[in-house]
């Protein structure tokens, strides 16, 4: 997720760049950079480091122009460094990007071998350069664009300059958002509607396929195949605070909607489906060598990031017949773990630079194992420290309470589930085939969950007077359980505990009462039985029910719950994707309606950097 916003008028284009990028920091803060067009053709300044580094840049050495465009940058192809920051040149042309270029390592080394010298490691310099390849050939801008664009699979929402063309920025949107703001003798375009809200409130959001031809009187909107088409405009009525939360609430909600996006950019390039194959690009041949042969797996993370590696023992073990554990890092790294030159041990972190997953990673690389990193932030301490990456590509999380990056790190860990089972022979290719098929109907299926909100909400409104929860599961469900209760303290601070679901008559089952809220975890896999006479014995002790399950077993879990929210019925190992964010929601609609700071809970910090 990163920052776009791109001007042209008859103002100098650079305040207002500058500007607009300060309104889209929230998706992207490693880097930042503009171009603009002067009169001495395009000039690029861009800096590692947020936008005021920036701002003094271009204060120290000013550039004016009537059009250009900015980029705020989170990384994922490429640390943040200078060279990686955006815009990117070849030739004449110039582009921002954001998104994700699935092929780009193909494009490259077929355009290094035509003697094209790239000055990055990101996937956005192979747009510049296929369309400056067209333009070379002979091609008009509009149609460079076009035929360049063909050639490229994945993500990507772009602005397009091309020097000696001085009255015109082109755009191109595909799966990765993009909206056109009309103003009087000047347009902006930007990701995020925040960019424009100073200038206009007069919108329209591509759709996919759209390119558009802007001037600063007029805006050509036209699809794939050169059609001219005509998109109805939005007056925008949020708030500028509203609108860099993309008119939710608060962040949180916002990330719990985002997360469709978020798995399908953390899959994307990576799954191949039809061939029954994970790529995994960012692993170097010794790691991949080292995993055919580890004996075991140790998992460790904090918090969340525990509670999706928990997850990850479950897919790992079924799939991959390795053994394999998961603990908390502030216990691992204080006793004598088992952990040799067999052992693979994987470091979950969202921010990678978590203390006490830091320390841990470094011992179990001093008993000599290797270590792959599960990570959201490219350039982190942990990414650099670990023999290879995976990184999660959830974009920023601004909320404190992590939702998203907690979903695209179980997606991660099914992705590495399948990879292991392939390498070490465990699981057929028909059989690898139905997992990946599976998993990319995911983002579509979350979807369908979020489309319950307001029953969510109602849910929540049911159980408002309860003053305990206990989350139940069974199976690889058992960590959503654990990670459900932590949304639900973590925001609301109303006590909540996971608890797997035959553990409750060895304890807890006793202080049940009608003060209390049972969230059983129930669908209809092969453990469905089990957990549903747990149901039972918490109706038979006056405690209130509710059940998330799907329609296929509506009668039984209505009989029995106080409320039952229903969810797409998945393969089991896929169960944890279409649960998790109902959850969330549940956990942020208590929270909302008791009037707590959702985005930033007392005594919590997003990152725990010290123990």
């Amino acid at each position: 997720m990163c920052g776009i916003v791109g001007y042209i008028g008859d103002k100098n284009a650079v305040p207002i760049l500058i500007d607009g990028l300060k309104k889209l920091e929230y998706r992207g803060y490693d880097s930042a950079g503009v171009a603009i067009m002067t009169k001495d053709g395009i000039q690029v300044k861009k800096t590692i480091g947020k936008i005021a580094k920036l701002e003094k840049i271009l204060k120290d050495a000013p550039l004016t122009g009537t059009l250009g465009m900015g980029h705020t940058r989170w990384a994922t192809h490429g640390v943040p460094s200078d060279r990686n920051s955006h815009p990117h040149c070849s030739g004449k042309v110039t582009v921002v990007h954001n998104g994700i270029i699935e092929n780009y390592l193909e494009l490259k080394l077929a355009l290094e071998k035509k003697g094209r010298k790239f000055s990055s490691e990101t996937d956005t310099e192979v747009i510049a350069h296929v369309i400056d390849e067209e333009i070379q050939k002979g091609a008009a801008p509009e149609q460079a664009i076009r035929d360049g664009i063909k050639r490229l699979s994945g993500a990507l929402a772009i602005v397009v300059m091309i020097d000696g063309v001085i009255d015109t920025m082109f755009t191109y949107r595909k799966q990765s958002p993009l909206i056109v703001g009309y103003g009087k003798g000047e347009n902006l375009v930007a990701s995020d509607i925040p960019a424009v809200l100073a200038h206009t409130k007069t919108i329209v959001p591509f759709e996919d396929d759209d390119y558009a031809i802007i001037t600063r009187e007029k805006v050509v909107i036209k699809d794939k195949d050169g059609k001219e088409i005509r998109r109805k405009p939005i007056e925008i009525t949020w708030t500028a605070e509203m609108a860099e939360k993309g008119g939710y609430k608060h962040f949180m909600l916002k990330e719990i909607f985002e997360q469709p996006r978020a798995v399908a950019d953390t899959i994307a390039g990576r799954a191949v489906p039809e061939q029954g194959k994970v790529r995994l690009d960012e692993l170097s041949p010794e790691l991949v060598a080292f995993i055919k042969k580890a004996k075991k797996i140790q998992i460790t993370a904090c918090g969340t990031a525990f509670h999706a590696g928990l997850t990850g023992k479950y897919l790992l073990e079924h799939l991959a017949r390795i053994p394999c554990q998961a603990e908390i890092a502030s216990e691992l790294r204080y006793r004598r773990p088992l952990i040799d030159n067999e052992t693979l041990v994987i470091a979950i972190s969202q921010s990678g630079e978590t203390a006490d997953t830091l320390a841990a990673e470094e011992d179990a690389r001093k008993l000599g194992a290797k270590t792959l990193a599960v990570c959201n932030v490219v350039g982190s301490s942990l990414s650099r420290k670990a023999d290879g990456t995976l990184y999660t590509r959830a974009g920023p999380e601004i909320g404190v309470a992590s939702t998203k990056a907690f979903i695209t790190q179980v997606t991660v860990l099914y992705l590495l589930a399948v990879y292991f089972a392939e390498l070490r022979g465990t699981v057929s290719k028909e059989e690898r085939i139905k997992l990946l098929t599976d998993l990319m109907e995911t983002p579509r299926q979350i979807e369908q969950t979020l489309k319950d909100a307001s029953k969510i909400e109602q849910v929540a409104r049911n159980h408002l007077s309860s003053n305990i929860f206990f989350f139940i599961a069974r199976g690889v469900n058992f960590p959503i359980a654990l990670e459900g209760a932590l949304k639900l303290k973590e925001i609301s601070y109303v006590h909540a505990e996971g608890y797997p679901a035959g553990e409750l008559k060895h304890g807890p089952i006793a202080i049940l009462d009608n003060k209390a809220t049972v969230v059983a975890l129930a669908p209809s896999n092969r453990l469905f039985e089990k957990t549903f006479s747990n149901i039972e014995e918490v109706a038979a002790r006056s405690a209130k029910v509710i059940s998330v399950g799907n329609l296929d077993q509506e009668e039984l879990l209505c009989k029995k719950s106080d409320d039952v929210i229903f969810v797409p019925k998945m393969r089991e190992e896929l169960d944890p994707m279409v649960i998790t964010p109902p959850l969330q929601l549940l956990a942020y609609y208590v929270a909302d309606l008791n009037e707590t700071d959702v985005d930033q809970p007392r005594n919590l910090a997003k990152s725990v950097t010290v123990e």
